[in-house]
């Protein structure tokens, strides 16, 4: 059996949430995402032009589950000075940092920072996927 064509991209991530609403403020006010869909108070689908996260409210308190595996999600960036502005503005909204912007040996430029259900954010200038 021949593999389908490729898909188009890993463009949807759905997250667990216990604060819904600090979580929209980060997502929306502080990343810039929008309302693509509010189906109920517990569920929230944001998008930033091509791609969706939806946000889930989680059991309180939460259920027991296996072990998340998500290491972090990624935001990219056109170019090594926007990650430098990222990480500025965040930081001044008072964003929990993880680490400060560095160069990557393969010439990406990336930074990490949690959102606020402490899920991983990574804001990345990665150059094969922003043509340069």
């Amino acid at each position: 059996m021949k593999r389908p064509d490729r898909t188009l991209g890993l463009r949807h991530v759905a997250l667990y949430v216990q604060d819904m609403e600090a979580c929209e403020r980060f997502y929306v006010d502080l990343l810039g995402m929008e309302v693509e869909w509010r189906p109920d108070p517990d569920n929230l689908y944001l998008s930033s032009g091509n791609d969706n996260l939806a946000l889930h409210r989680a059991a309180s308190p939460p259920a027991p589950t296996p072990v998340q595996r998500l290491d972090h999600i990624g935001f990219f960036l056109p170019t090594p000075e926007a990650v430098d502005a990222w990480y500025d503005w965040l930081n001044a909204g008072g964003v929990r940092m993880r680490a400060a912007p560095r160069t990557h040996r393969d010439g990406a430029r990336s930074f990490y920072c949690h959102d606020p259900a402490g899920t991983t954010v990574q804001m990345i200038y990665h150059p094969p996927i922003a043509g340069k």
